[in-house]
């Protein structure tokens, strides 16, 4: 998994432009098709890396296996930094790590609130959850103040989404309700699918010489 993550990066950063391109198409009529559906593809690959991992997070908090939760947690870590780095060949470091920080904000939500469910706390639960609705306003606001093309209300909603996805999976493995985690997973993937869908259109149409 951690090698196919990362030739799905290095093909991500390539389609994206990395690779010198001379052509400079003035709309998003002009890029490339393939090569959008090849960037939008492997955008999809590492946003269900994401959730891979981070239920391997989740599963090993419920059950108490202390070992698998911290290697299942490097390899969040490794994902989001790949995420994150997609945005490198448009608006450059400082934003790729600002992207990078608040997507592991948010990966710190999903963990406390698992660990606060694993130890009965709703106190606890509860702030995970202001987390959360906090960090889906901090990375609306940064998305959209980047791409004019990623209305911050859109941005909002997708990933307080994504968030309720986590929290209803931690539940369901709290609940020990495994038919219902089983349902919740191909819900999860069609929604990071989306994620990943929008993040690639809104950056084709911005950016469309990049994908020439």
């Amino acid at each position: 998994m951690s090698q196919l993550r990362q030739s799905l990066a290095v093909l991500v950063l390539a389609l994206v432009g990395l690779v010198g391109c001379e052509h400079e198409p003035r709309t998003v009529g002009d890029a490339n098709p393939a090569r959008v559906a090849d960037a939008k593809e492997a955008l999809r690959d590492l946003w269900v890396g994401h959730i891979f991992w981070v239920r391997n997070v989740v599963l090993d908090n419920a059950t108490k296996n202390p070992a698998a939760r911290d290697a299942a947690e490097k390899e969040v870590m490794a994902n989001t930094k790949q995420i994150a780095s997609t945005m490198t060949p448009f608006y450059g470091e400082a934003a790729s790590e600002k992207l990078f920080s608040l997507l592991a904000i948010n990966y710190g939500a999903v963990k406390e609130y698992s660990e606060a469910t694993v130890a009965g706390s709703k106190h606890q639960q509860d702030a995970a959850l202001a987390h959360l609705a906090s960090n889906a306003d901090d990375i609306a606001v940064f998305l959209s103040g980047v791409n004019p093309y990623l209305p911050k209300d859109t941005v909002r909603g997708l990933i307080a989404a994504h968030g309720a996805h986590h929290v209803l999976q931690i539940n369901q493995y709290k609940e020990k309700n495994y038919a219902q985690v089983g349902a919740t997973w191909p819900m999860m993937r069609q929604h990071v699918n989306v994620i990943a869908d929008t993040l690639t259109t809104a950056l084709v149409k911005q950016f469309p010489n990049k994908f020439s």
